[in-house]
């Protein structure tokens, strides 16, 4: 299941990773421990939300891209 569906708009795990990415968890295993997710959805939905251009990724850490309205 996507984090980021067609229509742009961020789904309800895809806003719990924007969240705690926002919030200060930078890698993917801070992100799964803050949301409770699956490693492997956190990882596609950060991959996912990078291409879609909500998140930017620098040597494995993510912060929320500027402009993100989420």
């Amino acid at each position: 299941m996507p984090c980021t569906p067609p229509d742009g708009k961020p789904t309800a795990s895809g806003l719990a990773i924007l969240k705690a990415v926002r919030e200060g968890a930078a890698t993917p295993e801070a992100v799964a421990t803050v949301t409770g997710l699956p490693m492997y959805l956190v990882r596609s939905g950060l991959r996912e939300m990078a291409q879609a251009g909500l998140v930017q990724e620098s040597q494995g850490t993510y912060g929320v891209a500027v402009g993100t309205p989420v």
